[in-house]
């Protein structure tokens, strides 16, 4: 199951993606018509655990079964699936061997999970346009990654029981100011630019991707494929950043956490080929989608 959240005739609202007929169920509009109370975002869907999603599922089954809640992604404006994150996004740098030899040399592989932050102000959606922030930036990169989505709260989880805690998948562009990056020395001003994190474009149960470990990734820009690779190529698994991340830190429901981007970045071609106005980036995850935005 695929939930995505969405604006229509100037309301925020989410539900449950038809990919066959390229739309989405618009439980929300069936929920208030029954009179049925229902989480009023994907956040809170999250937050509510089982209850809330086998609710959700209910309400699915039951406004699938006539035309009047069917909308196709043609009279939608897409959403990020979690509109406005309650925290940081939390991201993990070098996952890939060969992103880390781009970005540096052997010496870069890291030896322990590493992480940085993006604040939630970054967060835009699937369709939804990168600022170029010419005026803050000449060096502006994409990052294709997999994210993974929180479930449940917990801390201090064993790694064996990691993926218990995972409510399901999405896709993210790590757009990143590689100058701010390196002016300040830290990585949050230059991963923190408004718009600087789509997300998208939707999240897909962990149900329908129970091997979330074995997954291509490609990203293109205008067309041009920049990077391919495979999750099965992380240095640090997923059930071992959950795990690393939990150690004296309560995860949450609807926490994000990207996993890593493999090489091909801008920054990493010689000259560096670093995003302009007018680019178009295409993310696709095998199994999930793909996320598409353009740099304006």
């Amino acid at each position: 199951m695929k939930f995505m959240s969405f604006m229509v005739d100037e309301n925020e609202k989410y539900g449950i993606v038809d990919e066959a007929r390229l739309g989405v169920w618009d439980i929300v509009q069936f929920a208030k018509d029954q009179q049925i109370d229902y989480p009023a975002s994907l956040q809170e869907m999250i937050e509510g655990g089982e209850d809330s999603a086998k609710l959700v599922k209910e309400l699915y089954r039951k406004a699938s079964e006539t035309e009047q809640y069917f909308l196709s992604f043609d009279e939608l404006t897409w959403l990020a699936p979690l509109t406005r994150p309650r925290k940081n996004i939390m991201c993990v740098g070098k996952n890939y061997r060969d992103h880390a030899i781009e970005m540096g040399s052997e010496a870069d592989i890291p030896e322990h999970v590493m992480v940085f932050t993006k604040a939630p102000t970054t967060v835009t959606g699937h369709l939804q346009s990168i600022e170029r922030h010419e005026k803050l930036t000449s060096e502006l990169d994409y990052e294709g990654e997999l994210a993974l989505v929180i479930g449940k709260k917990g801390r201090n989880i064993a790694r064996d029981k990691a993926l218990d805690f995972v409510f399901g998948y999405t896709i993210i562009n790590d757009i990143t100011a590689r100058d701010l990056q390196q002016r300040h020395k830290q990585f949050f001003i230059g991963k923190s630019l408004d718009t600087s994190c789509p997300i998208g474009p939707w999240i897909v149960h962990k149900e329908e991707l129970p091997e979330p470990g074995k997954l291509s990734i490609t990203t293109k820009v205008n067309g041009e494929i920049r990077q391919q690779s495979n999750t099965e190529h992380f240095i640090f698994p997923i059930e071992e950043i959950i795990s690393v991340l939990s150690r004296g830190m309560t995860l949450e429901p609807g926490d994000i956490i990207a996993t890593g981007t493999p090489a091909g970045v801008g920054k990493g071609f010689k000259p560096p080929r670093f995003l302009q106005k007018g680019d178009e980036i295409e993310i696709e995850i095998e199994k999930i989608g793909k996320l598409n935005n353009i740099v304006k």
